[in-house]
């Protein structure tokens, strides 16, 4: 089994010239200096992921399918390999901004050569081989390009001044949504992908499940609620978290939300792409763990005297799925540049589901029944991963609107925070 494929050779040569386009403009406002500095194990130097993704069409596009081919470089194979063991030992991830050869530009430049080849590759007859795999390696740049944004983000926040990545727009205007319930009665349904097109493995097969009666809150939960969190003492007090949280929080001397600072009137101000801002209440909280967003919605449960929790995958993939087309026509990350999730909307139904936060839920990331990975080295993809992680679903404001859909399945550790992770609230009903 391997990737679908999301058209001829010629869609798929202009869709691969538009992708690896948007990828160049991501880094397009980087020194070099920016794009080699690597601020934690969990991100990656900029330099690395353009070479990274450049590696993925030579070595598993065309390594196989080119007619007499030839390496770039060599050492490359190695050097900017990331987790693929069958194909040989990766480098040192927390080491990548220690790579500071090749430069830059010899990046560039092997991108530039790459690109050529593979556009030659498409205008033969690569077979359906070879368009599969080029298909995976598109979405799996569009990946790259999300990480490209928060790692840099990472990369800003540890430097003395919080330079922003660009410029801020005007704040938003307007208050909070009021909170209110989207009920579903729940029933037998079926999740996960079960159509044409590209997916990756962990979304198939399409299965049923059984969901009791649940409702989903219309809107992500914002920094004035987490706000009011903090200020009431959340992370102060042990009954809202689960015990690795709490012994989480305690070890990191958590605190706040990852990138919320004080000024000095005491007022509380939030880094992001844009720079440092004044907080705003109506905006979704983002840049918190899963540990966090359980003491998030426990402490809710206690306020409200509802039942309330995060949700489970399935009960979002149901209530998102018939709302997909909708909200993935409300723009592009490249298009509006936005670069921070939006304030909801005074409209009825569910929104922000798409586009602005990856919201966790209550659901361990694991096999769906049937589950088999694609053949080959891109078998690693996903499956390996299929232990001590959690789901998230919905995408954020750092992902290509293109590469989105209902059935998509992120995944992060429970204390991960530096991804655009938020949440929003699910209630038990009767």
């Amino acid at each position: 089994m391997l990737p679908a494929i999301d058209g001829s050779p010629a869609e798929l040569a202009r869709r691969y010239r538009s992708v690896r386009a948007a990828t160049l403009a991501l880094t397009a406002p980087l020194s070099e200096a920016d794009a080699q500095a690597q601020s934690m194990t969990d991100a990656s130097p900029a330099k690395w992921h353009l070479a990274h993704t450049t590696w993925f069409f030579e070595t598993l596009v065309l390594e196989r399918f080119e007619p007499g081919f030839r390496p770039h470089q060599g050492a490359y194979r190695m050097l900017f390999n990331s987790y693929y063991n069958a194909i040989g030992q990766p480098a040192q991830r927390s080491q990548r901004g220690l790579i500071t050869r090749p430069g830059l530009a010899e990046v560039l430049a092997y991108r530039r050569a790459v690109d050529e080849r593979v556009q030659a590759l498409l205008g033969g007859d690569p077979g359906a081989t070879a368009l599969s795999l080029l298909t995976l390696g598109l979405h799996h740049e569009q990946q790259h390009q999300e990480l490209i944004l928060t790692d840099l983000l990472h990369l800003l926040s540890c430097h003395p001044l919080l330079p922003a990545y660009r410029p801020a727009p005007a704040p938003a205007v307007g208050g909070a949504v009021p909170l209110s319930w989207i009920a579903n009665e729940g029933g037998l349904v079926e999740i996960g992908h079960g159509g044409a097109g590209f997916v990756f493995d962990n979304e198939q097969p399409r299965h049923r499940q059984w969901l009791a009666p649940y409702a989903l809150a219309n809107r992500l939960v914002t920094q004035g609620e987490w706000a009011d969190f903090v200020a009431d003492g959340g992370y102060r007090e042990p009954r809202w978290w689960l015990a690795a949280g709490w012994d989480w929080l305690r070890t990191h001397r958590i605190e706040h939300p990852l990138y919320w600072q004080r000024d000095g009137a005491g007022l509380w101000q939030v880094f992001s792409l844009r720079g440092l801002q004044p907080l705003q209440r109506e905006r979704p909280v983002v840049q918190v763990s899963l540990y966090e967003a359980d003491a998030f919605a426990a402490w809710s449960a206690a306020q409200s005297g509802l039942p309330l929790r995060l949700p489970t995958e399935a009960e979002w993939e149901h209530a998102a799925a018939p709302l997909a087309p909708a909200g993935l026509a409300e723009g592009n990350l490249l298009d509006d540049d936005r670069l921070e999730p939006q304030p909801a909307a005074d409209r009825p139904g569910l929104q922000q589901l798409f586009g602005d936060v990856w919201e966790w839920t209550r659901s361990a990331y694991a096999p769906y029944p049937g589950f088999r990975p694609w053949d080959g080295a891109v078998g690693e993809y996903n499956g390996k991963f299929m232990a001590n992680q959690v789901v998230l679903r919905g995408g954020s404001c750092a992902t290509p609107r293109s590469h989105l859909r209902a059935s998509y399945r992120n995944f992060f550790p429970t204390d991960a925070r530096w991804q655009f992770s938020g949440l929003r609230l699910a209630c038990d009903a009767a």
